[in-house]
């Protein structure tokens, strides 16, 4: 039987939900003050769900260590403290909706975290986004 672990970790950031193909009036109406040109900052939650069996010996599913250090480097670095238009490499050719932040750490840790069941990005108290094996 499997077992899911969600751990959580935390990063503040600034954005600007603006698409290019849109006029700033488009814009405006589609996303509100969230398009205003200097953008807005969150204090973003971001947990990261694995799944397995865990070790008969440690009783673990990946040592939390581990986890914490792959989260880090690949995702939270890279994002704590930045302006996610325009500091973050990876990120750049998106909106960065929460939905879309949520997809795109998937796909950043996917291939490091082969256990990786989905990645859940709370933005505010009252938006979450969820990304990933939704059944599991």
């Amino acid at each position: 039987m499997e077992l899911i672990l969600t751990h959580r970790f935390h990063f503040a950031a600034s954005h600007r939900l603006f698409a290019p193909e849109l006029s700033e009036a488009e814009n405006e109406a589609m996303y509100g003050k969230c398009a205003w040109k200097n953008g807005h900052g969150h204090n973003y939650v971001l947990e990261v769900s694995i799944a397995g069996v865990p070790d008969p010996v440690t009783g673990f599913l990946l040592p939390p260590d581990d986890l914490k250090e792959i989260v880090d480097e690949w995702v939270v670095r890279e994002v704590d403290h930045r302006h996610l238009n325009h500091d973050v490499d990876f990120l750049r050719e998106i909106v960065p909706t929460a939905e879309l932040l949520a997809r795109r750490f998937y796909e950043r840790l996917q291939p490091r975290l082969p256990s990786l069941v989905r990645v859940t990005l709370h933005e505010t108290p009252k938006n979450v986004a969820v990304y990933g094996r939704l059944g599991a």
